[in-house]
């Protein structure tokens, strides 16, 4: 009898959130193809909001990203199968070039061309745990609507097309082999929109008025490679234009349709199911989709719940948003784009950044334009003493490798966290996470974030941090003269300072905690040239 009215009472509820749903204009994915598991959790924000971030993330603070897919068989950067379609774009100018007009050459064969032949996802797996990455994350679809894996529901996908290759699983194999938690990112969302310019045609010149592919059908590829395949699977171009571009679903742009709705939803919980990942991204406001399809809403409340139901009860998935609100920040993790909050924060949260482009871009190996591994653990520093996790993007060429640069930058990094990892993993935020020139400077996010490099950190910086009975002062630098810490002196430290030594140093330090500040005389010997870290003792202040 109990069970009739639970079942009763679960009924109930599924029908009036479709009902309300449904109000609000709302597409209603069809959930019969990939139920959602049933839990402790339901496809509702007061639901999600009982979300608790694991330990385990909280301990790890630094990943790195695969963010690979066939837009970097170009290696013309991001947003190339966007781009390629804008005449006079330059990336439309270089595909013009080096392709083709977009009429004969579109996108879809680019993934044609792409076909990670010296692709080894053991080999840089290893390099990247070696670096001192604690979770690994892969890309599994980008706004160019390729799957990346055996796809059940997107016959374009890199098992029938581009590579003949299951990436995901390569990935996933080798990250669970060097015993790295596996993330899967999801940026599919948005082809709706991102592949609208391949409806168009130039506006002048030879090919005035010849149309772009984007509107190609299954019947159009008799004879070519692609016969048998849609291509409106892939570009999803049968629809309006929408009046403007944008990110939010509910200003500019087209109504998605119920089938683009559900076969998204379908083709993530499949991943999902597929992989069990320990980490989902979702390159979205909120959740995919959200608010004009429940779909996001189904698929968070299914990922929790299936992973509670493979971790004997306990919760130890991680899922990433962007833009949330704070009542959104309890359901799931907030991701910050190429930026950081100013402050630190309560609960956990996330940078994701990328050492040059998203995709490849071979004009920054050739400007030698990439992130420093300086400048990455500086950034990496700045983000755990506020409580967040740095995410970081290591751009793959089409070939499945990466160049000498990208691994200089790697070997950097590592060489730096072989002497100073413990002031990293397993952290927590003090009290202050920071003093300095930076802490004052005003450099307010943009939308999803997008304010890294606008303030210059030099040793003069200080971020803290703490484990148990110990703080780890940070210099975003190498000290020049004495180091005055102003938040470690006695009136405000309201501790005594116990010793002091030098991560990387065997040196005895001279120090003195006087009433206003802690100063600690210059060492004679500086373990490295990107940012040395004090490990502080502190005890209660006797009285004197």
């Amino acid at each position: 009898m109990k069970q009739l009215i639970l079942s009763s009472l679960i009924a109930f509820f599924l029908l009036s959130q479709t009902l309300l749903a449904q109000e609000n204009n709302q597409v209603i994915v069809n959930t019969n193809l990939e139920p959602v598991q049933s839990g402790q959790y339901e496809p509702t924000w007061q639901s999600l909001s009982k979300y608790k971030v694991p330990e385990w993330y909280r301990n790890a603070k630094f990943g790195i990203w695969a963010h690979w897919g066939p837009q970097c068989q170009a290696e013309h950067g991001d947003w190339y199968a966007r781009g390629m379609y804008g005449q006079n774009d330059w990336h439309g100018n270089y595909h013009l070039e080096h392709y083709g007009h977009p009429s004969k050459f579109g996108f879809k064969d680019i993934i044609h061309e792409w076909k990670a032949e010296n692709w080894n996802p053991e080999k840089l797996v290893k390099l990247y745990k070696e670096t001192g990455a604690q979770y690994f994350f892969a890309m599994a679809n980008h706004h160019d609507n390729l799957d990346l894996w055996d796809s059940k529901y997107q016959e374009w996908n890199s098992v029938r097309v581009g590579p003949q290759k299951d990436i995901m699983t390569g990935w996933a194999n080798a990250a669970r082999k060097y015993k790295l938690p596996f993330g899967i990112s999801v940026h599919a969302s948005h082809a709706w929109t991102f592949y609208e310019p391949a409806q168009g045609a130039d506006t002048s010149g030879v090919y005035k008025g010849v149309p772009y592919d984007g509107k190609l059908t299954k019947a159009d590829g008799k004879g070519t490679w692609w016969e048998g395949l849609d291509p409106q699977e892939l570009y999803a171009q049968n629809h309006a234009l929408s009046k403007g571009w944008g990110w939010e679903w509910q200003k500019w742009v087209t109504p998605p349709s119920q089938e683009y709705c559900d076969k998204f939803y379908n083709r993530t919980m499949d991943l999902i199911n597929k992989y069990n990942p320990d980490l989902v991204y979702f390159d979205d406001t909120a959740l995919p989709l959200y608010p004009v399809s429940d779909a996001g809403l189904k698929i968070a409340a299914h990922y929790y719940n299936h992973n509670m139901a493979t971790h004997h009860g306990k919760l130890e998935a991680v899922l990433f948003g962007k833009i949330l609100s704070e009542e959104q920040k309890k359901c799931m993790v907030w991701d910050v784009e190429r930026g950081a909050p100013d402050k630190g924060q309560e609960l956990a949260w996330q940078t994701c950044t990328c050492i040059g482009d998203w995709h490849y871009n071979r004009g920054r190996y050739n400007d030698n334009s990439y992130k420093s591994a300086a400048t990455v653990i500086r950034t990496l520093i700045d983000i755990v003493s506020k409580n967040g996790n740095l995410l970081l993007n290591i751009p793959v060429r089409g070939d499945g490798t990466i160049d000498d640069r990208e691994v200089a930058v790697l070997e950097g990094i590592a060489k730096w966290m072989k002497i100073n990892s413990e002031s990293i993993f397993d952290t927590r935020p003090w009290k202050v996470f920071g003093e300095g020139p930076a802490v004052e400077a005003i450099n307010p996010m943009k939308e999803q974030g997008f304010n890294e490099g606008k303030v210059i950190l030099t040793a003069k910086d200080i971020r803290y941090n703490q484990k148990k009975n110990v703080l780890y002062a940070s210099l975003l630098g190498v000290p020049t003269d004495d180091v005055c810490m102003k938040l470690l002196g006695k009136n405000k430290l309201k501790e005594r300072i116990k010793s002091i030594r030098l991560l990387g140093s065997s040196e005895k330090l001279v120090w003195k905690q006087n009433a206003d500040s802690l100063v600690i005389q210059k060492p004679e010997f500086i373990p490295n040239d990107i940012s040395v870290v004090f490990v502080i003792q502190k005890e209660p202040l006797r009285n004197e």
